[in-house]
């Protein structure tokens, strides 16, 4: 049985549960007649579709509502990158890789006008020709420049959080200084770790949360660059955060994925190793039976975009290929992806009315009246 990860573990660890049907139901009851049974019923309906979907299936606006509480963990989910640090597919990518930081008026309430306008200023901007067309190459070129953006975003961020953890302000963080305020973020009081490390006493933490902590250690030791001295400079916490950022946390991640999904002990990845469900990453058996999706997609994107010599194997390298975001030959991969999803003429080009037609792909919303409203917006 393959291990669970330190993004399982995290989400264990950090998030709260689901609230039950069950559990609704006295809030509903004041309500009564008809009405309240529908309002019961959509409730109930609208919680088993997300309890049955596997833990890293939800959306970047989902992920979002999470993110204060957990800023001081790396990110299960790094945007921009294919895979989640836990080895799920990140469902998200191409709209990230697409829209960039330009994720505005793309929700579900937006006015679809002028969502659809925004869209068609977007791919004025990929089609750096101004042929009415975009090709792979300028798709490349476009995946590459808002795959920077999201890195200089994280520069960003670690920045913020490095100031967070560095008390004292010296421009170098310890292990116990991490430590105190990971505890800190789990409501443990931060005096007492700090005393209770300070003298070796017993921390008094629970199982999950110390294998938790374990991890993280074994990740910290991989972002110290040599001569190691368990010090991080901004640097370094940048590539504990963000491993996509440095080729040898890069490396590091692979490894764990690999271990992961790795069933046979090979250090390598077969097609049925990379499409069967990790342990513990579905909440029950109901979402392991209707997702059948997720082999669909694990299978095209381990045969088209990671087996990269196609001989039904991925090694430690090609993994990492795959998963480092500025591989400029990958960028060029995902792009002839991207429009092969949209071309319905097969002339290996996306067109105006292909982008609006298959607008959901790129900007998680579906815009409506494509093919009338081409004119009118571009």
């Amino acid at each position: 049985m393959p291990s669970v990860g330190p993004g399982l573990l995290a989400a264990r660890a950090g998030r709260p549960a689901a609230q039950t049907p069950a559990a609704m139901a006295p809030r509903l009851a004041p309500l009564g007649g008809l009405a309240a049974r529908c309002l019961w019923l959509l409730g109930v309906a609208l919680l088993m579709d997300a309890s049955a979907r596997p833990a890293n299936h939800s959306s970047a606006r989902e992920r979002a509502g999470h993110r204060e509480e957990e800023e001081i963990l790396p990110p299960d989910h790094l945007t921009g990158v294919k895979l989640e640090m836990d080895g799920h597919l990140n469902k998200d990518f191409h709209q990230e890789v697409f829209l960039g930081k330009d994720t505005g008026g793309f929700e579900e309430d937006a006015e679809p006008r002028r969502s659809r306008r925004k869209l068609m200023v977007i791919f004025s901007k990929v089609d750096l020709n101004t042929d009415r067309r975009i090709s792979a190459k300028e798709m490349q070129r476009w995946i590459m420049e808002k795959t920077a953006e999201h890195f200089q975003q994280a520069v960003a961020e670690s920045k913020m959080h490095f100031s967070a953890v560095d008390p004292d302000g010296d421009g170098r963080v310890s292990w116990d200084e991490y430590r105190v305020k990971f505890l800190a973020s789990k409501g443990h009081d931060e005096r007492e770790i700090a005393d209770k490390i300070k003298n070796k006493w017993d921390l008094n933490i629970d199982e999950e949360t110390q294998e938790v902590l374990e991890n993280l250690k074994d990740r910290w030791y991989q972002a110290d660059s040599p001569p190691p001295d368990l010090l991080l400079t901004e640097k370094e916490f940048l590539s504990f955060l963000h491993p996509e950022h440095s080729r040898g946390m890069l490396q590091f991640m692979a490894k764990e994925i690999i271990r992961d999904l790795d069933q046979d002990g090979d250090k390598r990845l077969s097609l049925p190793e990379f499409i069967s469900l990790p342990a513990g990453t579905v909440e029950n058996q109901q979402g392991q039976d209707i997702d059948d999706g997720w082999v669909r997609d694990r299978r095209r994107e381990f045969e088209e975009l990671i087996d990269a010599d196609h001989d039904g194997i991925v090694t430690m390298a090609e993994l990492e290929d795959y998963m480092d975001p500025m591989n400029e030959f990958s960028a060029l991969n995902e792009a002839k992806q991207m429009i092969a999803v949209a071309d319905e003429n097969q002339n290996h080009y996306l067109e105006p009315e292909e982008v609006l037609k298959y607008s959901e792909f790129f900007t998680g919303s579906k815009l409506v009246d494509y093919a009338r409203s081409v004119h009118e917006e571009f």
